[in-house]
């Protein structure tokens, strides 16, 4: 007499599979000198061809983070120029998926007067503290709406690695800053963090 079989009800439940990590990476160095002293209305005439331009050619991404890009399951990436740039430099090869969900925030140049000038790097400073903390947004996408959004690609993110996959964002600075911190308050653990400079990366991790 054969073996008797259990019903499907009677079988163990497969474990599902736990999350996997995200990665967040910062795109490569501009080709854009901040090497010019400005004021604040030529400040965003520059960050306006900073948001639209590349990466500085012949640039190679560090050799760890290209090993994250080759083993991720998902790879997602900015709208943003530099963004793209830098995530064919990491993924060499490899398909990917553009969202404009992970645009930078915005940097209106801070309401001084045009006698002040600085370099772009000490604008950019003052310009995002304004925003922050004064909610100067000429306009543009206010500190609100960018943590919305960054909540919304926050949840993206769980959402694409809930099955187990591994997912690599490539996007910027503030921006990621802002995604990991939603990451952290939905109950993620910070397991690296390599600072805001380019190419680097924040990965999060459920366990």
């Amino acid at each position: 007499m054969a073996d008797a079989m259990p019903a499907d009800h009677d079988l163990p439940a497969a474990a599902p599979a736990s999350p996997g990590t995200i990665t967040l990476a910062r795109h490569g160095e501009p080709a854009l000198s901040r090497k010019v002293r400005l004021n604040c209305p030529a400040y965003g005439e520059w960050w306006g061809r900073y948001e639209a331009g590349g990466i500085k050619p012949e640039q190679l991404p560090p050799a760890s983070l290209v090993e994250i890009g080759q083993g991720a399951d998902v790879v997602l990436v900015s709208t943003r120029r530099r963004a793209i740039e830098s995530a064919r430099a990491i993924c060499d090869g490899r398909t990917f998926s553009v969202d404009d969900l992970f645009i930078e925030a915005p940097l209106p140049p801070p309401p001084w007067p045009a006698w002040v000038r600085m370099s772009p790097s000490h604008l950019g400073f003052f310009a995002r503290f304004w925003w922050w903390f004064f909610n100067h947004h000429a306009g543009q996408e206010t500190r609100a709406q960018a943590e919305d959004r960054a909540d919304r690609a926050a949840d993206l993110l769980i959402a694409r690695s809930a099955c187990g996959h591994d997912v690599l964002l490539v996007a910027h600075g503030f921006f990621n800053w802002m995604i990991a911190r939603s990451l952290e308050r939905k109950g993620l653990r910070k397991v690296l963090d390599e600072g805001h400079g380019y190419w680097s990366v924040k990965r999060l991790s459920r366990t």
